[in-house]
């Protein structure tokens, strides 16, 4: 019996680089195939010439047997192919049943019939185990039940290749089972299934065979996990082995630096206190709807307090938007880098240097453009970041890359004082993860007071010397790196009538 689905040599080059190149492998039906590699190694781009949005310069993609060409997303659609980007694609102010429904919508003689979409919608995510509300506009969701509308998307074309790009990136656990039995049923239904995920534990899951790419080569075949190390396909990624991802480092920790006093606002229940010390990494973990994010965007003057104060080394100061928060020394990285971290029509460039431009104006009307280069292409190198030139526009780096060019605008910035980073590896391969993680340890050690929030605990135990625990809108406790376990801060974490158990599966 043929493949389902044939990559026979396909090449792919834009200026300056060559994204893919004669990638060859098959996915059979009835068979979750994962992709593996670095961030820029080429597994999205591989998808979008699936999906119809590039063309291969070379090469051929073959159907059962016979060669298919797809000149856009039209075409591949109709071919019985979904694909679920990494970034996003919906309408922000349609509700949930308009986005699923998008370009076939029931209608007569051009006339939405909006109840039949809803009750067609409710029906079908009913029978998927997913909770959203058909009337929602996608603008109120979260970032997880947006993606999870982008998977129901997919799944209700009832396609017969279905490739997923970090699906779980945002989810929580109880989405992630939903999505993993959504997996193993269109599995059992003989479709065939392109799962992309830089988590080692979701590939050991759900996958029945594996490939691995580097530099936009296909570099391992995996015909089956079984036996196969994940020692073994870390190396094959990343070209060497890293024995630790997270290689902790302790240092000297210095007075405290940020104090947060009694804040309150939009997502608290309460006044929220804390303090970091100069040196310091403290981590902020919870489950979904703890209020992490929200604390820091009101901490940040993203979002306006309602009460409370913030000190700086000892002195009050007044933060009531992102623009005086940065002229504090305080930055953010934020969890939703597309829709609040990069300018995507901007270059590399500019988006590393937007933030510390007010430093180079001569004469304060003129740009410095030679040191905006010099900037770029200095934190270009210590960043690794995957670009052809500083001038590459950034919606054209992968989600990784993207990030390490937004850590790079607030490491460019010359009186740092305090860095929050919400969700920093957010959809990031182990070796980006590994260099990110080597950044935030240097950012400690010159004397930044460093904050940390994660939804994946590892993370937070891993690079934290304290952690703070959120739950339900305020701070339930907080644990110095010598007591913190996962069931000490799964305890914390949980409504006080649940269980650890429970807080896993909730997280």
């Amino acid at each position: 019996m043929s493949a389902t689905l044939r990559f026979d040599n396909i090449g792919k080059v834009f200026p300056g680089v060559r994204a893919l190149d004669g990638v060859s492998f098959e996915v059979n039906v009835g068979q979750v195939h994962g992709l593996m590699g670095e961030n820029g190694a080429g597994k999205s781009t591989l998808l979008k010439v699936l999906g119809g949005e590039y063309q291969p310069d070379s090469g051929r993609v073959m159907m059962d047997g016979n060669e298919v060409h797809f000149p856009n997303a039209a075409a591949s659609i109709a071919a019985g192919i979904a694909v679920i980007h990494q970034e996003l694609q919906y309408v922000p102010d349609l509700t949930v049943a308009e986005n699923l429904m998008l370009g076939r919508l029931p209608n007569t003689l051009g006339w939405v019939k909006k109840q039949d979409a809803k009750r067609y919608v409710r029906e079908r995510l009913a029978a998927m185990g997913v909770d959203l509300d058909p009337n929602a506009k996608l603008r109120r969701l979260s970032i997880a039940q947006r993606q999870m509308v982008e998977i129901c998307k997919a799944l209700m074309r009832n396609a017969r290749v279905i490739a997923l790009d970090e699906p779980t990136s945002s989810l929580s656990h109880r989405e992630t089972e939903v999505l993993f039995k959504l997996v193993r049923d269109l599995r059992a239904d003989n479709r065939a299934m392109i799962y992309i995920s830089h988590r080692m534990d979701e590939i050991y899951q759900l996958c029945d065979a594996c490939t691995i790419f580097r530099d936009g080569r296909k570099v391992a075949s995996h015909p089956t996990l079984e036996g196969v190390k994940r020692e073994t396909i870390v190396a094959e990624m990343v070209g060497r082995e890293i024995s630790d991802i997270y290689n902790y480092r302790p240092r000297e920790l210095g007075p405290v630096r940020f104090e947060v006093r009694n804040v309150e606002g939009h997502g608290l229940t309460g006044p929220a206190s804390f303090d970091v010390r100069s040196g310091e990494i403290v981590g902020f973990f919870g489950l979904v709807g703890a209020g992490r994010s929200e604390l820091m965007h009101l901490v940040y003057g993203a979002e306006k307090k309602k009460g409370g104060h913030l000190m700086l080394d000892g002195k009050p100061i007044t933060v009531k938007s992102a623009g005086e928060a940065i002229r504090n020394g305080i930055v953010l990285c934020p969890e939703d880098r597309k829709e609040e971290g990069i300018v995507a029509i901007a270059s590399v460039a500019e988006n590393i240097n937007i933030s510390c431009r007010r430093h180079y104006l001569r004469a304060g009307l003129f740009l410095d453009r030679k040191k905006e280069a010099e900037t770029a292409d200095r934190f270009i190198q210590l960043l690794k970041i995957k670009t052809p030139s500083r001038r590459q526009k950034i919606r054209f780096l992968s989600g990784g890359n993207q990030q390490k060019a937004i850590l790079s605008r607030w490491l460019a910035e010359p009186e740092l004082k305090v860095v929050i980073l919400d969700e920093p590896t957010r959809g990031i391969d182990v070796g980006a993860k590994h260099e990110i993680y080597h950044v935030i340890y240097q950012l400690a050690e010159r004397g930044c007071a460093v904050v940390i929030v994660s939804s994946e605990l590892p993370e937070v135990l891993g690079v934290s010397d304290r952690i703070v625990v959120m739950r339900q809108g305020c701070i339930s406790g907080e644990l110095p790196r010598s007591q913190a376990s996962e069931h000490a801060v799964l305890s914390l974490a949980l409504p006080e009538s649940s269980t650890p158990q429970a807080a896993a599966q909730a997280a």
